[in-house]
C-alpha cells in the first residue's frame, strides 16, 4: 500500500484529504462546521484562506488527531496550537499513568505510543516473556511485536490466527484514521508472520471468545487466557498525551488467575527472561 508524504500538500489538498477519509461530502462538512458548500469549496481549491478559527472548527469536526491539526494549521500559514512534550516533562500524567499501571497488578498493564511501543510498564509477569529474543526485549518494546514475532511469544499463542487476524483488523482500523508510514510497515511485518505449527486452537462458542478475542499464551505453569482494555486520555491538549493509550489485561478464566497466582508465588530470582 503506497502512502503520500503530506508535508508539502497544500491547506485545500489537505482538508480535502481528511474530508474524503471521513466519507463526508462537502456538504455534509460545511453544514456541521456552520459554513457555506460555497467557502468551502473554495477553500480546498485554495480560492479563499481559512482563519485560524476555522481551520481549528473544521479539524475539530473531522476529529483530526492533534499532531495533523498541527500540520493543517502549518499548511494555512498558522503556527501549531498544540505543544509536543515528552512524557517525562508531563509529570502530572506519567504519575497518573504509573499508578494506573501499578495498581492492575499482578496482571500485565502498559502505555503504549501510536506505534505500539510501550513506553511505561508495570513489568508484571516475567514468566511471560520467557524464550524470548533478547533483541526483541531491547527499549523500546514493541506490544505488536513481542506478541506475534516468531522470535517473541508467537509460538506459544495458542489462538495465533485469530489473534493476528484481531490485530490486523486494528493496524488497518488506525490506518483509516491516520495514515502512517511506521503502523503501515508493522502492519505489512505482522501479515508476514508464519502461523507456527500446531499452535493454532479453532474458535469456539463457549467462554470469553464469544464477547471479545482473548489473548491465549502457553507458559511452563499452563495456558493463560486474557481480555485486553484499551483506555485513553479524554481531552489531551498535548500530541504526545493524546497519543497514548493504556493497554491493561484482564484474566479470561479462573484457570488464568490460578496461573498467575503461581507464577506471583515464584521466587523472583528463579524467573530468567532468556533468548
Amino acid at each position: 500500500m503506497t502512502r503520500v508524504n503530506t508535508d508539502s500538500l497544500s491547506f485545500g489538498d489537505l482538508l480535502r484529504r481528511w474530508r474524503e477519509r471521513r466519507r463526508l461530502t462537502q456538504i455534509d462538512l460545511a453544514l456541521a462546521a456552520n459554513s457555506s458548500t460555497r467557502h468551502l469549496s473554495y477553500l480546498e481549491t485554495g480560492r479563499s484562506q481559512p482563519s485560524r478559527e476555522m481551520v481549528l472548527r473544521l479539524a475539530e469536526h473531522l476529529e483530526i488527531p492533534l499532531r495533523d491539526r498541527n500540520a493543517l494549521l502549518l499548511a494555512a500559514g498558522f503556527a501549531p496550537a498544540f505543544r509536543e512534550r515528552s512524557l517525562a516533562e508531563l509529570a502530572s500524567a506519567r504519575q497518573a499513568i504509573e499508578r494506573i499501571l501499578q495498581a492492575h497488578k499482578p496482571y500485565p498493564a502498559f502505555a503504549i505510543d501510536r506505534h505500539w511501543n510501550v513506553v511505561i510498564s508495570n513489568n508484571a509477569l516475567p514468566q511471560l516473556y520467557e524464550g524470548c529474543s533478547a533483541e526483541l526485549l531491547k527499549p523500546p518494546v514493541n506490544a505488536v511485536r513481542i506478541i506475534l514475532h516468531p522470535q517473541g511469544l508467537g509460538p506459544r499463542v495458542v489462538n495465533f490466527v485469530e489473534w493476528r487476524a484481531h490485530t490486523i483488523a486494528v493496524l488497518q482500523q488506525q490506518l483509516e484514521t491516520r495514515a502512517d508510514p511506521v503502523v503501515d510497515s508493522l502492519l505489512a511485518e505482522v501479515m508476514s508472520y508464519p502461523a507456527p505449527i500446531g499452535g493454532v486452537a479453532a474458535a469456539t462458542g463457549d467462554g470469553p471468545q464469544r464477547y471479545a478475542t482473548p489473548l491465549q499464551i502457553a507458559t511452563r505453569l499452563g495456558t493463560v487466557s486474557f481480555l485486553n482494555t484499551n483506555t485513553i486520555f479524554g481531552t489531551p491538549t498535548d500530541v504526545t498525551l493524546s497519543e497514548l493509550a493504556l493497554e491493561m489485561l484482564f484474566p479470561a478464566d479462573e484457570s488464568t488467575v490460578a496461573i498467575v497466582k503461581a507464577m506471583g508465588d515464584e521466587d523472583p530470582a528463579r524467573v530468567a527472561v532468556t533468548g
